[in-house]
C-alpha cells in the first residue's frame, strides 16, 4: 500500500478519537442528571503522553519517508513495535508499583 495513505488514515483517526470520542462522553455526562456540578478529570502525566504520542507520529513519518512511502511488511512490523512500546510506557506509568 500507499504510505501517504497510512499516514492520512493514523491521522485521520486520531482527530476522529479528539473530536467524537472523548467530547461525547463528557458531554452526554453533563446532559445526564446525576446532580454533579463538578467533573474530575485525572491529568496525571497527560503531558509526558502527549510527547511520546507526537514522537511516535514523528517515527511513523520518518520510517515510511525512509521506505519510499510505501507501506512495506518492515514498516508494518515497525508500527507494532512503536504501538507496543507506547502501551508498555502508557501501562507502567499509570499502575502503581510502588516507586
Amino acid at each position: 500500500g500507499n504510505g501517504d495513505m497510512a499516514i492520512s488514515s493514523s491521522i485521520g483517526s486520531n482527530i476522529f478519537d479528539l473530536l467524537v470520542g472523548l467530547p461525547i462522553p463528557w458531554l452526554a455526562f453533563t446532559l445526564w442528571p446525576n446532580g454533579k456540578k463538578i467533573v474530575t478529570i485525572g491529568d496525571d502525566g497527560i503531558w509526558i503522553d502527549i510527547v511520546i504520542l507526537l514522537g511516535m507520529v514523528v517515527s511513523i513519518i520518518i520510517t515510511i519517508h525512509c521506505s519510499g512511502w510505501m507501506l512495506t511488511k518492515v514498516v508494518g512490523g515497525s508500527m507494532f513495535l512503536f504501538y507496543f512500546a507506547f502501551l508498555i510506557q502508557a501501562v507502567y506509568f499509570e499502575l502503581p508499583f510502588g516507586c
